[in-house]
């Protein structure tokens, strides 16, 4: 029988996130994690056999986290209405969570997605999918609701807030609560054609 765990990964990349938001990828190392977690560097090598695992898991977990939040609340969307509304939601989440939100601006590639061990990148291909379905389907709904072509209802309801958001989150900080009510307009004046 092994040794139980001792330190909760969420906890450990809790950790790691922190030191993105605050250090950028470069202080992503598990000797870091382990001091800000305040763990011993052998419990971040037990889950996190190497920094590419690491990097791996910290983008992946904020991939899932907000994509399961997303598809929970607005999954389901069909009309142009909803789909502003989700916009305001989307900032807001990420004025939430500073630091997840800071992960997803920087993208897989500040993260080392082409040094994942194979079975890592197989994951993060599944997710990519099952992603751009759900986008796929949201977008035929709102398209058909609101007569716009596809490609406008997807800049409406996903650029839209990237745009509004990137400033704050490129220098660090967090949207003001305005910000959602202005992503909110800008896709609700899209949307209404």
């Amino acid at each position: 029988m092994g040794r139980p765990r001792m330190h909760d990964p969420d906890e450990l990349l809790d950790a790691a996130v922190r030191l993105f938001a605050r250090d950028g990828t470069r202080g992503l190392t598990v000797a870091a994690v382990a001091r800000e977690a305040k763990s011993p560097s052998g419990s971040v090598y037990h889950l996190y056999p190497g920094r590419p695992a690491l990097l791996a898991a910290v983008w992946l977990r904020a991939v899932r986290r907000f994509q399961d939040a997303y598809t929970a609340a607005w999954g389901d969307i069909g009309t142009a209405a909803e789909a502003a509304a989700s916009v305001h939601w989307v900032v807001d989440r990420c004025r939430a969570d500073l630091g997840e939100a800071l992960v997803l601006q920087a993208g897989p590639q500040a993260f080392a997605v082409d040094d994942w061990p194979p079975a890592t990148a197989e994951e993060w291909a599944r997710l990519s999918t099952e992603r751009a379905v759900a986008t796929g389907a949201i977008v035929r709904r709102v398209s058909r609701d609101c007569g716009l072509p596809r490609a406008d209802v997807f800049f409406a309801m996903y650029d839209v807030p990237l745009a509004v958001l990137r400033r704050y989150l490129l220098a660090g900080e967090p949207p003001p609560a305005s910000a959602a009510d202005v992503a909110e307009r800008l896709a609700g004046r899209l949307l209404a054609g």
